[in-house]
């Protein structure tokens, strides 16, 4: 595979040019579900989409005065066979419902994912006490892939060589730490007092995140989960802080895309583009959204949610905001679903 930057005509001509092969087989089931604690692993809260051919009337999921939520069928019977595994890590403050509309589109093709909340950084909770624990985060995945592939009521649908991780901002940072990449607190903490601005050095902050020695240690552990096959960063946040040499060892195809409105906050250029200048160039793709924000890899925004959520925190508005006023998300969204499928099936290709 080879590292390239999709510029708007490519874009939308390979959107147009694959839609018809993408006509989605199955409708989505979706359960929600909680995950035990055990071996040192937290609880977790979240949601399982799949395949599946029933009938039943479909009902939205996800929704609130702000997003719109996805049509699903609860409780569904899963579609015979085995099937590839994706699981999602949500960005800072974020949660399991964020990227549902990508889940919903990857199980009417066939897959099986699953998205989780991550304790101390995810919506309403938000505390340094809990959330400055950073490499716990993609202890939560590996949780989430050892819990369903020992469960009986999923293992016999999981295709366990076929393991892939997605996450957005934060949870970006999440996916590459499960594909091997390093961090250092030391190389984080001088590009903060380089780039102050940066959101990542702002989560920083709010997290207390690194403050102690043995934290810092923890989070220069491997935390590289040999059961993923490939990771898709979705606007990562904090990659500065990777060692170069971790991040060019890493032996598994990374897929980033990048938001492509400019953002002092979350600069393309120095988050995405770091990590493209060190992946393996064989084995990277990289994708620059044109008109996407950062938030744009969230649901769709209901009529007047800005004005709703920049009345009840003043700033919030920004999250239903996309590159300009003639972009529509739900565009954006179906782009980043095709780019994401091409990206899925040709690891199937290659193998």
């Amino acid at each position: 595979m080879l590292r390239f930057t999709v510029t708007t005509l490519a874009i939308l001509a390979a959107f147009v040019m694959a839609t018809p092969s993408y006509g989605a087989p199955y409708a989505a089931g979706f359960r929600e579900t909680t995950i035990a604690a055990s071996d040192g692993n937290r609880a977790l809260v979240g949601a399982i989409w799949y395949p599946t051919s029933d009938t039943n009337p479909a009902v939205p999921v996800g929704a609130n005065p702000v997003f719109f939520g996805q049509m699903v069928q609860p409780d569904a019977k899963i579609q015979d066979g085995r099937h590839p595994l994706v699981v999602m890590s949500h960005g800072f403050g974020g949660n399991w419902r964020n990227q549902g509309w990508l889940a919903t589109e990857l199980a009417r093709a066939g897959y099986v994912v699953a998205a989780i909340n991550h304790p101390g950084t995810t919506s309403r909770d938000v505390t340094a006490e809990v959330g400055s624990a950073l490499w716990l985060r993609p202890g939560d995945i590996s949780h989430v892939i050892l819990s369903l592939s020992a469960n009986p009521a999923w293992s016999p649908y999981l295709d366990t060589t076929n393991i892939t991780v997605i996450g957005h901002s934060l949870g970006a940072w999440t996916a590459l730490e499960l594909a091997g990449a390093r961090m250092d607190m030391d190389r984080m903490d001088d590009e903060c007092q380089q780039h102050p601005e940066f959101a990542a050095c702002e989560g920083i902050d709010i997290l207390e995140v690194g403050r102690k020695t043995t934290d810092r240690q923890k989070l220069a552990t491997n935390l590289k989960d040999e059961r993923i096959g490939a990771a898709i960063s979705l606007d990562i946040g904090l990659a500065r802080g990777f060692t170069p040499d971790s991040l060019s060892a890493i032996n598994i195809p990374v897929m980033v895309i990048a938001a492509g409105a400019p953002n002092p906050k979350i600069p393309k250029e120095l988050e995405s583009g770091y990590l493209i200048e060190h992946l393996p160039a064989d084995s990277t793709r990289y994708h620059d959204l044109p008109g996407a924000t950062h938030f744009s890899f969230l649901p769709e925004c209901k009529p007047n949610a800005a004005i709703l959520l920049e009345q009840d925190v003043p700033g919030d508005g920004i999250i239903c905001l996309d590159g300009d006023d003639a972009t529509d998300r739900s565009d954006l969204h179906q782009q980043t679903i095709t780019l994401i499928l091409d990206f899925l099936r040709s690891l199937k290709t290659a193998s």
